[in-house]
């Protein structure tokens, strides 16, 4: 064997470099200009995403396809450091499942179907492709968006539509297909540099140590993943949800009150009835049972009436109480009401005795094997029992566990998930008491983040909403709740915990688990909170009847034309929602008494505008578009005109916009009984228009 070392360059005909010279030249060329900083930024955000049980898609067709499949043998395997192996699937890898979609559904969606098969909010789909034109990769991106997946593209030079579709993408300065792979290589190596870079950073131990190699005998199994289906579609699939708490037995006297007292100045309470529901931590299990979910309760009751009478209001609705035994009486609290008031409440609930004695296996089998558990803790011993925070301490590291603290209770077990105090038990907690406000919530939560070995701390502030701090030195996440009107607050905790636990164990990101209970605990006090939920006979109390017609468009067309009202409905895209767009809802809001908007799906603006459309999801438009004040629910169709959905809603007004003057409008023929007319645009907007301005300013 020869070896050459430092040999000069070979030179091809008439003095010319040769082509392994210019192979490599050009390679030189494009590893020196191309954007390595935002490979780094993809490794970190990456890192966090695979360390909070998140996963890495990745496309591609032919070569890329090769690098596709390294990267994920690099994070699943080993790259360089001993660490936990990280979920990461290439798509083409699965011949079965890609010959079998490609012959039922076609080469477009070999892709896109893996993606809504195996991605989950908070995934990341990334995509490699010289040309950045390949149909299937197209699709792909399209699912990731409508599933809220990050969605990131290696490509060339060019970058064709799959650059300007994806979230972020980095583009090698190269149009040579063998140069754009090389380079595609080396961004799959710095991938993997940074995710374990961001992996040695100071805070990164609390991911555990390394794997080690042989079995662990006793490791409790990994909690399952909980499926939960694509925005757009009907609810969320149930979960597997494990409550650990203290129950009461709420009792509400409900009477009339129609003259004061003569013996002091006090109502007189009359026609008296009494209701009992589950109070404590029973309330949280409730409610998320009567979501559907799979729901066991690990509490302690004592052995009388009132304890009976828990155990079988919970049964009713299909909670699985396991008891812990309790030594003593059942708590009970008794509440006072007329209309939708509270005039007083009696506390018979005796002081906590000590915490129960022993866990059941039985027990211990459905915390091991919950998506995620919810301590709702109430001062009354269950979440002091040594042997249940000892499972607690373990199954948090694999696990989401999520700690609703008491003043009177213990500190949340090291490794919690999410612990979600109130403003005033933040304040006792940290010994921080004082100042009131929003900056004051963040200072002590910190301190509290300090103090405890948690995750983070979201804490809950009343009718303005939450606050999220899950790092001591970064900007916290504040989510404000919609403005509601109502006297009864009751359980509104409980709601927040169960939904922020329910969300979790589906896998949803915490930021965004915590938004959405602000929400839910916004609804839940508009209905009526707990003095209307046990009462409710279909068990759907989760928002006001305003808030559910804005929701359902259906419901609020019904409600409307019940009422006497006029329904209104406008259609279209509105891709890139602009002011032409507002000014044609506007005038459609003042015909009638409600507007309802039914807006083209991502599949069917495809059909009509072309594959490079739409630039925004039909989750994201149909957010903007219910952000504006004029427009009161939206329904999203997938067929090309909105004829079967005016049919469904049967409008009394139908609105277009004024650039269809003297077409025909084919949903004019629908059978809905129903006016079209025709409102001015404003001139000189255009959806169209602005995306090519747009594209022309990228290629400045």
């Amino acid at each position: 064997m020869t070896v050459i070392h430092g040999s000069p360059a070979p030179m091809g005909p008439a003095g010319r470099p040769g082509v392994g010279r210019q192979h490599l030249d050009r390679l030189r060329t494009a590893l020196g200009q191309w954007d390595v900083s935002r490979i780094e930024s993809w490794g970190a955000r990456l890192a966090d995403v695979l360390v909070r049980g998140g996963r890495l898609l990745v496309a591609g067709n032919g070569g890329s396809a090769a690098e596709a499949q390294h990267l994920t043998a690099e994070l699943v395997g080993r790259f360089q450091d001993e660490r936990q192996p990280f979920s990461a699937i290439a798509l083409h890898t699965d011949t079965s499942s890609v010959t079998a979609i490609t012959n039922d559904y076609g080469m477009g969606d070999m892709f896109a179907r893996q993606v809504r098969a195996h991605g989950r909010t908070g995934d990341v789909l990334l995509c490699l492709s010289t040309s950045g034109r390949s149909q299937n990769l197209l699709e792909a991106v399209k699912a990731a968006h409508e599933l809220r997946l990050e969605s990131w593209a290696l490509t060339g030079r060019a970058g064709g539509p799959l650059a300007e579709l994806s979230g972020e993408a980095v583009r090698v300065p190269s149009s040579v297909t063998t140069t754009i792979q090389e380079c595609h290589l080396a961004a799959v190596h710095m991938l993997c540099v940074a995710v374990e870079g961001a992996l040695r950073e100071p805070g990164a131990a609390a991911l555990g140590p390394p794997r080690k190699a042989g079995p662990t005998p006793h490791a409790p199994a990994a909690p399952k993943r909980t499926e939960f289906p694509r925005p757009g579609h009907a609810g969320r699939q149930p979960a597997r949800i494990a409550v650990v708490g203290d129950a009461l037995l709420d009792l509400n006297v409900v009477g009339s009150v129609k003259r004061l007292s003569p013996e002091a100045p006090v109502p007189v309470v009359g026609e008296l009835e009494t209701r009992s529901r589950p109070g404590g931590a029973g309330l949280a299990a409730m409610l998320a049972a009567r979501e559907g979910h799979d729901v066991s309760f690990v509490t302690a009751l004592a052995d009388d009436p009132e304890g009976e009478e828990l155990r079988a209001m919970l049964a009713a609705v299909g909670v699985q109480v396991l008891d812990l035994g309790l030594d003593g009486r059942t708590p009970v609290k008794t509440r006072v009401r007329t209309g939708h008031r509270t005039l007083l409440m009696l506390d018979g609930a005796e002081e906590a005795g000590p915490p129960p004695t022993a866990l059941t296996e039985e027990a211990r089998d459905t915390l091991r094997t919950a998506s995620a558990i919810l301590v709702s803790d109430y001062g009354r011993g269950v979440a002091d029992q040594p042997a249940l925070r000892d499972l607690l301490t373990e199954l948090a590291s694999t696990t989401p566990v999520v700690w609703d603290p008491h003043v009177r209770g213990p500190a949340p077990v090291p490794g919690t998930c999410l612990v979600t105090p109130n403003s005033r038990e933040a304040a006792y907690f940290a010994e921080h008491a004082g100042a009131d406000g929003l900056g004051a919530d963040i200072e002590r939560t910190r301190a509290l983040l300090r103090r405890w070995n948690v995750s983070r701390i979201a804490v809950t502030r009343g009718d303005a909403g939450a606050v999220l701090v899950q790092d001591v030195t970064s900007a916290p996440l504040v989510a404000t709740a919609e403005p509601v009107t109502a006297s009864d607050t009751c359980g509104a905790g409980d709601r927040f915990a169960a939904s922020v636990t329910v969300r979790l164990a589906q896998g949803i990101l915490p930021s965004e688990a915590v938004s959405a209970a602000v929400r839910d605990a916004s609804a839940y006090v508009a209905a009526g909170a707990a003095s209307a939920v046990w009462d409710a006979d279909d068990g759907d109390v989760s928002l006001s009847p305003e808030q559910e017609g804005r929701r359902d468009p259906l419901e609020l067309a019904r409600r409307t034309r019940e009422g006497g009202g006029s329904v209104v409905v406008a259609g279209g895209c509105f891709d890139v929602l602009h002011a032409g767009h507002v000014a044609l809802l506007r005038e459609a809001r003042r015909l009638g008494d409600c507007l309802i908007v039914c807006v083209n799906s991502d599949a069917s603006v495809s059909r009509l505008k072309g594959p490079r459309r739409p630039v925004v999801s039909e989750a994201d438009r149909t957010a903007l578009l219910l952000a504006l004040q004029d427009v009161d629910a939206v329904l999203v169709f997938d067929e090309d005109t909105p004829s079967e959905a005016l049919e469904r809603l049967r409008p009394h007004i139908f609105v277009k916009g004024g650039d269809y003057t003297g077409q025909e409008i084919p949903e004019a023929r629908a059978d809905w009984d129903g006016e079209v007319v025709i409102v001015p645009y404003l001139a000189g907007r255009s959806t169209t228009s602005l995306i090519r301005r747009a594209g022309s300013l990228c290629d400045e």
